[in-house]
Parts: structure tokens; C-alpha cells; sequence
């Protein structure tokens, strides 16, 4: 008698298990910290450092000698700058887990393909939070002031976080098709920094040359920045609200498949 042997086509995984699995693997990338609490560190000190050099060293002189003005003018900025950075850390750790051969042992585990790419971006979400909330705890010991009210606050911090959701997605996707770390980095740093210094982070947009005006008014992050002074500090809201809210939405649309799909030729 002969014997047949059948292929059992893999079973389908939903996107209720998938979600279970990404939050499992987020998990597994917090406990990582736990044992290496340098992974957080940096996204801790590098900020208090720049909020402490641009209010001690330039607020006196950019601020018009009143330091205090200038810290509530910058500090929601310092929050932006702050996750906008941190996403390049995103790219590089799973180009590093990619080329270290980490993904090649998760596609052996019964979970869904998808899962560690959503869950290093979840991990890593966490770890901008922590961020974001010292960078502004520490603004309030200085002095900062919050002149609006705790849900608005909320609204700011998850504002931010949702922007820097996106530009995760952007850096994933950067990881993947980069040739190298080294790589990676440059290409970041050469997107990041026009971006963050090119906006109305550190000093108002009518103070900067006419030139200079055109790219600040309709870099992205000078509306996301403008949105979280408007929920902190009080002023204009929906303008800036809505033009953050479509950026952010359009570079997901964008950047989230091509990550994917850059993600499942590259597993």
C-alpha cells in the first residue's frame, strides 16, 4: 500500500493572537531593560542635558534675558525633539536583531510572522513615554508651568506619541533596507536634524530669515510642537492640531506597508 503524505497548509493567525503575541514580545524587549537599564538611560540624561545647556547657557540670551519665559516657550519643543531622536534607535536595533539572527529564531515559534517587528516598536514606544514624562517633570522643577489642565496634558504627551509612532514605522523601515548601522545613522541624522533644528523648537519662526520661514512654517514638526504649547501652555489649538494629525497619519499610511513588506522579504 502506498502512503500519501499531505501538506497541512499553516494555520491562519488573526489579528486578536497577533496583537497577544506582539504584546508578549513587548514584553519580552521591556524585560531586556530591566536587565540593561543603559537602554533607557541615554533617552533619560541626553534630554535633561539639552533642556539644562539652552535654558542656563542660551535662555538668558535667546529668551531676552528672561530665562523663565524661555523655558516655557522651549521645554514642549524639548518633548519633541526628544522622541524624534529616540526613533532612530528603533531602525538600529532591528537592523542589529536582524543581522544577529534573533528574527530567524522567532519565525520558528508558532506565533504571527508580524508580531516581533509590532512588538519592538511597542517596547520601544515605552521607552519614549518614560522620556517624554521626565523630560517634563524635569521642566517642572525648574519652573516650567502647565496653564491648562491634566487631560490636556495627556492630549499633549499622546500627541507626541503618536507622531512618534510614525516615525517609528519610518525608522523600521530605514533598519530594514540598510546595509549597515553605520549606515542607518547617517541616513537618519540627515533627516532628523533638518527636521528638528529647521522648526520652531528653539527660537519663533518670525525671528529666523524670510528664507528660512518657508521651511519652518511647513516642517511638520513646528505644527506637532506648536500643538503641544497650545495643550500645555495655552494659544491657537486646531491649526496646528490638524496639520500634526495629518502628518502623522500620512506618513503611517506610507511608511507602516512599506515596512511590512520590507520586513517580510527581508525574514
Amino acid at each position: 500500500m502506498s502512503a500519501f503524505v499531505y501538506a497541512v497548509p499553516p494555520r491562519r493567525i488573526g489579528p486578536i493572537r497577533t496583537m497577544r503575541h506582539s504584546f508578549t514580545l513587548t514584553w519580552r524587549g521591556l524585560m531586556r531593560i530591566k536587565h540593561s537599564p543603559c537602554k533607557i538611560w541615554d533617552l533619560v540624561v541626553t534630554p535633561v542635558i539639552m533642556v539644562t545647556v539652552f535654558v542656563f547657557l542660551f535662555g538668558g540670551a535667546i529668551g531676552g534675558g528672561n530665562r523663565h519665559a524661555y523655558l516655557q516657550f522651549m521645554l514642549p519643543g524639548v518633548m519633541v525633539q526628544t522622541v524624534v531622536f529616540a526613533s532612530l534607535g528603533t531602525g538600529t536595533a532591528l537592523h542589529t536583531d536582524i543581522s544577529n539572527g534573533i528574527f530567524d529564531r522567532f519565525r520558528s515559534l508558532p506565533i504571527a510572522r508580524s508580531a516581533p517587528l509590532i512588538g519592538a516598536i511597542f517596547g520601544d514606544l515605552f521607552r519614549y513615554v518614560v522620556s517624554v514624562v521626565v523630560v517634563l517633570l524635569f521642566g517642572i522643577a525648574l519652573g516650567f508651568r502647565i496653564h491648562t489642565d491634566p487631560l490636556s496634558t495627556l492630549a499633549a504627551i499622546g500627541l507626541i506619541m503618536a507622531f512618534a509612532t510614525a516615525l517609528c514605522w519610518v525608522t523600521a523601515f530605514l533598519g530594514l533596507v540598510a546595509k549597515s548601522a553605520q549606515s542607518l545613522s547617517g541616513m537618519g541624522f540627515l533627516v532628523m536634524f533638518p527636521l528638528t533644528f529647521g522648526s520652531n523648537v528653539f527660537v519663533p519662526t518670525n525671528t529666523l530669515p524670510g528664507w528660512i520661514q518657508g521651511w519652518v512654517k511647513l516642517n511638520p514638526i513646528t505644527a506637532l510642537t506648536d500643538a503641544a504649547r497650545a495643550l500645555l501652555t495655552g494659544g491657537p489649538l486646531f491649526g496646528p492640531l490638524g496639520y500634526a494629525a495629518v502628518w502623522t497619519v500620512g506618513i503611517l499610511v506610507v511608511f507602516a506597508p512599506l515596512a511590512v513588506r520590507a520586513y517580510r522579504t527581508k525574514t
